[in-house]
């Protein structure tokens, strides 16, 4: 007999594959990029929402900050206008200041004749006025400068008093308090303001302030925020030690 040998061919495959079929692996690395991928997309576009949100935030802020600085510069120029004080004096400067009597926090009566012999500054103020938080660290570092000299501070409040309801009225007085207690200031703060407006100007502008000498007499006044320089100098005149 005659041996038939068969021959068969084979052919080999690369290593790793199976019928081309993927691996498990290259399955599993492939969906571990593109998850990424998805994740990394997803930040990036979290991260330009943000950041245009800022910037168009620092847009409003600085358009807010420049109408409120324009505003303020407005109104003091209108006051210094015919002014015969340092920083106008709404037309009753270098006249005797009007008098009136006041309530404090505590409920004491304040009158500023008590204050005669002194050198005085009326700030008029309010809770929600912004530039006023500006200001009021200044006067209290002022104050605490000058007083040795004779130099006090009155903070009028222009807060609005619900007089008709005990509650409500209660209630005004303690948000007063509260943001004199936060803005940490020692100096007497006088409630209704309101209803001494009209012999010092009847003014809408916050902060703004009158400089009384000792005898008693109306040497300055600013209206609206103006500079620490500017209020030292008014402070010093009504000290009688400027010019």
């Amino acid at each position: 007999m005659v041996a038939v040998s068969r021959s068969s061919s084979v052919t080999l495959r690369p290593a790793g594959s199976s019928n081309g079929r993927r691996s498990y692996n290259e399955i599993g690395v492939n969906h571990f990029v593109k998850r990424n991928v998805l994740v990394v997309s997803i930040v990036v576009f979290v991260l330009v929402l943000l950041g245009i949100a800022g910037w168009a935030n620092w847009q409003n802020r600085k358009q807010v900050a420049a109408a409120l600085l324009a505003k303020q510069s407005e109104a003091v120029l209108v006051a210094d206008s015919g002014a015969a004080g340092n920083g106008g004096d709404a037309g009753i400067g270098h006249k005797p200041a009007p008098a009136f009597t006041l309530t404090n926090l505590k409920g004491e009566k304040v009158s500023l004749a008590s204050y005669r012999g002194k050198a005085v500054q009326i700030n008029f103020w309010a809770t929600w006025c912004a530039p006023c938080k500006i200001e009021t660290p200044w006067l209290i570092e002022l104050e605490k400068q000058y007083q040795p000299k004779g130099f006090e501070i009155l903070g009028v409040s222009f807060d609005d008093l619900d007089k008709d309801d005990p509650k409500l009225l209660a209630k005004d007085k303690a948000d007063i308090a509260k943001s004199v207690a936060q803005l940490h200031i020692p100096y007497p703060v006088l409630l209704d303001g309101d209803s001494i407006a009209k012999p010092y100007g009847d003014g809408d502008v916050y902060p703004t302030s009158f400089f009384v000498d000792r005898s008693g007499t109306i040497v300055a006044a600013t209206f609206g925020l103006t500079s620490k320089s500017d209020l030292e100098g008014n402070i010093v005149k009504a000290l009688g030690e400027g010019k």
